[in-house]
């Protein structure tokens, strides 16, 4: 393994949906770097691979790229102090595309005929393979196996004379998911996909301009939230103020992506100008009104099903309790010496509360069953500690598709409810009862009268398949796929 690969932890079995990545700007503050190191800091829950930061002085661009997590690398004050200039822009990454590895980590540099420009990116590029696989013909080498840096060679391919407009002509040719920062030698640009799949938010920090994945990372540094940037628009920082642009095909139907408020955004983040932990409250409320058990009391999977099982135990009038205790400081690269001691990773993680589980009948409330490997473990736990009775409540549909759009999902075939009925999967993990949030009972959550099955009012595909955009890599993947994994092995 090389020195730039990320060390796995074998505990981490991917069973949950990984977060995505993190984005954030600034322009026109003197502590840019700090206040970028402080809003990765807040969005480090989208991604803790790796992190990065550019930043411009006036005269040149100054990067500093890093596996690992923000605090372990831009807390050091020789970092800091090459991080010269009053703009910036972020990053946090977890990888979707492209291996862990120091050539992946954003934001991506690259010097144009124009200028330099530096570009972070949340999201995924349905396509990116088939662009990339056509630049190649055309002399492009790329120098990563991430999907942004085919942005970057469409930019410089692009036949505009101005930046924007190689911007704005690389990204009509893209599909899938996008919400971007960009900072060049005058400007800081943010723009969203004609869907607005991805989430990116407007702050006023005393007349500088903040962009951020959410509004969590305003928040931090003490921004004001102006709103949301709208799907398909891009805005334009520069001395002279802010503008914005809708230079995309109006879409009459945004999808954004309604896992977000499931599990991704941060509780205390606002998504659409809607509270995410009031909607997992909320999440929790229609589940226990979909599915009631007779049960003791109501224990969430810590940390993801907190908010959910704080709502179902209130509408059921059913007491909460913390009957699993999660440790927070678990390294992410333990490496366990047998199979004996591995099998007790989960330990790690989780222990049950045996004082508050012991003969109860006990509701576990969990965001999402993947492989359904975690799950089997918890309930075992569970069970050990006492419990009489074992009853799982899922605070989402089941997750029966992989998304293409920028969270990392197994493949299909990976996923347990792809393969099992609900039941099979009650006795896969060995429950007493298995439920799941209806999809109506979600978008109900999200403040929607229910799905609309003709224009869907979000993203949804990981749990009715319906994606809204092509998915070219994947209809046609063999030989690029051949191409990419061979890359990533290198």
């Amino acid at each position: 393994m090389s020195d730039d690969m990320l060390t796995t932890n074998p505990f981490e079995d991917g069973d949950h949906l990984r977060e995505e990545c993190g984005v954030f700007g600034i322009f026109g503050h003197s502590d840019a770097a700090a206040l970028v190191t402080l809003g990765l800091h807040a969005l480090q829950h989208r991604g803790q691979e790796a992190a990065g930061i550019v930043t411009f002085d006036g005269k040149q661009f100054h990067s500093e790229r890093h596996m690992g997590l923000v605090g372990d690398n831009f807390t050091k004050q020789a970092v800091m102090n090459r991080l010269q200039g009053d703009r910036g822009i972020g990053h946090t990454r977890y990888s979707t595309t492209g291996a862990s590895a120091l050539r992946n980590v954003q934001p991506l540099y690259a010097d144009f005929a124009g200028g330099g420009f530096a570009m972070a990116h949340n999201g995924n590029l349905t396509n990116a393979l088939t662009l990339q696989k056509d630049l190649q013909r055309r002399g492009s080498i790329f120098q990563s196996t991430s999907d942004s840096e085919t942005i970057l060679h469409l930019i410089a391919m692009s036949s505009q004379k101005h930046l924007v407009d190689k911007l704005i002509d690389a990204l009509t040719q893209l599909e899938g998911a996008y919400a971007l920062v960009g900072l060049s030698e005058k400007k800081l640009i943010g723009a969203r996909d004609p869907l607005g799949v991805r989430p990116l938010v407007l702050g006023d920090l005393h007349g500088a301009y903040v962009l951020a994945s959410e509004t969590c990372a305003l928040d931090i540094i003490g921004a004001r939230f102006v709103r949301d940037i709208e799907p398909g628009e891009m805005v334009i920082i520069s001395n002279e103020g802010l503008e914005s642009l809708h230079p995309f095909e109006k879409r009459n139907h945004p999808r954004f992506c309604i896992f977000e408020y499931v599990y991704f955004a941060r509780p205390d983040s606002s998504v659409n100008s809607v509270n995410v932990y009031g909607v997992r409250k909320r999440i929790g409320e229609e589940l226990a009104r979909e599915a009631p058990a007779d049960a003791d009391l109501v224990v969430p999977v810590p940390d993801s099903g907190t908010p959910a099982a704080i709502g179902f135990a209130q509408a059921a009038n059913l007491p909460f309790e913390l009957g699993i205790i999660r440790n927070h400081y678990v390294g992410r690269t333990f490496i366990a010496p047998t199979d004996s001691i591995r099998h007790m990773g989960v330990k790690l993680k989780h222990n049950a509360n045996r004082a508050m589980l012991d003969g109860k009948r006990v509701v576990l409330v969990d965001d999402s069953i993947v492989r359904g490997t975690t799950s089997l473990k918890i309930v075992q736990m569970v069970r050990e500690a006492g419990a009489r009775e074992v009853h799982m409540r899922i605070a989402s549909p089941p997750t029966t598709n992989s998304c293409f759009y920028g969270v990392d999902t197994p493949e299909k075939t990976k996923l347990l409810a792809s393969r099992m009925s609900i039941e099979e999967m009650a006795n896969y993990i060995k429950v007493d009862s298995l439920a799941f949030l209806s999809i109506d009972g979600l978008y109900r959550a999200v403040g929607q009268y229910g799905r609309d099955n003709e224009h869907p009012q979000f993203c949804d595909a990981c749990f009715t398949g319906d994606y809204p955009t092509s998915l070219t890599d994947h209809d046609q993947p063999t030989e690029i796929m051949k191409a990419t994994r061979l890359a990533e092995a290198g």
